[in-house]
């Protein structure tokens, strides 16, 4: 029938705004599961208004959110309403499209939260109104900002055809990784590494430079909280210019796959790797999600080549006086040139404090 844009009046119903809100918490569910997917939930009201089926994309290569959620309803989706925070599929790929299970399921209108960018997969929308369904577009307006937020990571990639970069850092009060002997081990508490561990296993790449291989030699898995490591492991990937990484460096050990980046496979000004070269190969690669955790000069370059996206930091009631920086190095010279980050989130892990913020680009 029509899209209704995302501007003038927005005929969707209270009902329908709970929907997508609730399809949003279920998305989330999947992250950290689905990449190099992204995350969607979706929930169908039965003819009344009433919730009758709620489901979200669980696994890569798994059945979609829509799937699922008309599954949960039965016949009862029959004349009713699909409130879905991705436009839904149009495309064969693991899964068959998911237009198609919508139509087949005699859903009369869909509420998009966001549109898919994913040109394989497009054209849900046009798919379902040429079937006859009312699509309800509100990727425009206030209320589809909650199906964008959930997607964020995802979404960023997608449009900047490179994965979403988060800067971890643990540091002391004023700044340090480490004391003037190298020591860092441990200058955050147990439940902040229990986080840290929760942030790896929401990523599919994390990635270090030599410098904090030769100095801590990381494994740089994810375990879960009693100390095992989990079955899905990320990429490791260590930024390496000269290819100084030693054969029995741990993180090669595995378990999961590891990748030495050196200045011969992307080479960059000065001898060193070209960042946004790398990262655009892991793009390719599949790779949606880059756990940047070290080390400060790796981390300046990063912010330079305005590669990072989010800054996650984990500030331990300590104070060295002296010691490596976070972040050392980079162009930045005078106070006008500072990388500007806005807070998103302030969390307290035992006696830490977790600042989250995004890059303002």
């Amino acid at each position: 029938m029509t899209v209704v844009p995302g501007s003038g009046s927005l005929p969707v119903l209270d009902a329908e705004r709970s929907a997508l809100e609730r399809a949003a918490e279920l998305a989330a569910n999947g992250i950290g599961r689905t990449l190099p997917n992204p995350v969607v939930g979706c929930v169908v009201l039965g003819t009344d208004g009433s919730v009758v089926g709620e489901g979200w994309h669980e696994r890569a290569g798994g059945p979609h959110a829509e799937v699922n959620a008309l599954a949960d309803a039965g016949v009862r989706a029959h004349g009713g309403t699909a409130v879905i925070t991705l436009e839904p599929c149009n495309h064969t790929g693991r899964t068959g499209p998911c237009t198609e299970a919508l139509i087949a399921a005699g859903i009369e209108r869909v509420v998009v939260g966001a549109r898919d960018p994913f040109e394989p997969a497009a054209g849900g929308v046009e798919r379902l109104i040429a079937a006859g369904i009312q699509v309800i577009d509100v990727s425009e307006l206030a209320i589809g900002a909650v199906a964008a937020e959930v997607n964020r990571v995802w979404l960023t990639s997608m449009a900047n055809r490179r994965p979403f970069v988060t800067l971890k850092t643990g540091m002391t009060v004023d700044g340090r990784v480490a004391a003037v002997d190298g020591t860092s081990r441990w200058i955050t508490s147990e439940a902040s590494r229990a986080d840290v561990h929760r942030l790896r296993a929401e990523v599919d790449t994390m990635m270090v430079g030599i410098g904090t291989v030769l100095a801590d030699d990381p494994r740089l898995t994810v375990r879960d909280p009693g100390g095992l490591e989990s079955a899905r492991q990320p990429l490791r990937v260590v930024v390496d210019s000269t290819g100084r990484t030693p054969s029995g460096a741990q993180l090669l050990a595995g378990p999961g796959d590891a990748l030495v980046a050196t200045a011969t496979n992307y080479p960059g000004p000065g001898g060193r790797v070209d960042l946004a070269a790398l990262m655009a190969d892991l793009f390719t690669r599949g790779r949606r999600h880059v756990l940047l955790e070290g080390g400060p000069r790796l981390a300046a370059a990063a912010l330079d080549a305005r590669l990072v996206d989010d800054v996650v930091s984990y500030l331990a009631p300590i104070v060295l006086g002296a010691g490596p920086a976070a972040v050392e190095g980079g162009s930045v010279a005078t106070l006008a040139e500072a990388h500007r980050l806005e807070l998103r989130d302030v969390t307290r892990f035992g006696p830490d404090v977790r600042l989250s913020f995004t890059v303002a680009h």
